[in-house]
């Protein structure tokens, strides 16, 4: 085991739920907007956003060599492998005086929930302080043993 590898695993850690909060921030921003990308002649409705994580070193031959003893551990941190768009549908509120309804008196708004996106943003707050405490548990650890060398 490296000496930094607890370090960089928080660091990948960190940087990812960052990411998610900055994802998790533009949902909260668009959730409103009703003209964000023009397809076929016609705007859609902004949609919801997703960063979708795995777990760094997972290859095949890593897991062999763990399989096989030869490996002590197989995580190396997490990695952002895409950011991802919600394919639910819209919500349709009826507003005739709306510039975006349809012939109806309907609107299409995003399909941006405040609540689930609160709880994501709660989420990812907590795990990015989890990893700060222990970078500084880590950092600490070191810290200790340079100065048994004293």
């Amino acid at each position: 085991m490296a000496i930094f590898q607890n370090i960089n695993i928080s660091a990948s850690a960190l940087t990812a739920q960052r990411l998610r909060m900055d994802v998790i921030s533009s949902n909260m921003a668009n959730m409103d907007t009703t003209r964000a990308q023009y397809v076929d002649g016609q705007w859609q409705p902004y949609r919801r956003k997703m960063v979708v994580t795995q777990p760094e070193g997972t290859n095949f031959a890593n897991m062999l060599n763990h399989a096989l003893g030869k490996q002590a551990n197989v995580g190396g941190g997490v990695k952002v492998t895409e950011i991802v768009e919600d394919e639910t549908p819209f919500k349709l509120v009826y507003d005739p005086e709306h510039p975006d309804a349809n012939e109806e008196g309907y609107v299409s708004l995003p399909n941006v929930d405040p609540l689930k996106e609160m709880v994501d943003l709660m989420g990812s707050t907590r795990s990015y302080e989890a990893n700060v405490t222990v970078l500084n548990a880590s950092k600490g650890m070191l810290m200790k043993a340079l100065e048994i060398g004293k």
